[in-house]
């Protein structure tokens, strides 16, 4: 039982760990004026490029498949208004400004390596990973 304690401790020290790490990561990547946070505008033009990138069948819009894995099937199901089974482009930016706003809980318009790995930066990140 011991091991199996060490061995699990070890794991989430080692999570814990490397969380900075990642929301640093992440927040380089899509902070291309390297003032340390990420606004709306630079979320949505990093979603933007994104979603041409897995647009890989160039009809402008992105099914589950395209989206591997970056939402779960309600929420994919709340950002697909018209229910047609796809976002578009659309859609994909009022999902991500939307993500983008729950992160942003003081209001300021700028989300820090510190909101990021709240639970609602984390989602945002997870849609554009």
């Amino acid at each position: 039982m011991s091991i199996r304690t060490n061995i699990l401790n070890t794991l989430a020290i080692t999570l814990i760990a490397t969380a900075p790490a990642w929301s640093q990561s992440l927040l380089k990547t899509l902070d291309p004026d390297h003032d340390g946070t990420v606004d709306l505008a630079e979320a949505k033009s990093a979603a933007s490029k994104l979603f041409d990138k897995l647009d890989r069948d160039h009809d402008g819009t992105l099914d589950k498949r395209e989206l591997r894995g970056r939402l779960n099937a309600k929420d994919f199901a709340a950002a697909d208004p018209d229910n047609d089974g796809t976002l578009d482009k659309n859609e994909f930016l009022a999902l991500v400004e939307k993500r983008f706003n729950a992160a942003n809980p003081d209001n300021d318009g700028t989300i820090d390596a510190k909101e990021l790995k709240t639970a609602a930066g984390r989602s945002l990140a997870r849609l554009l990973k």
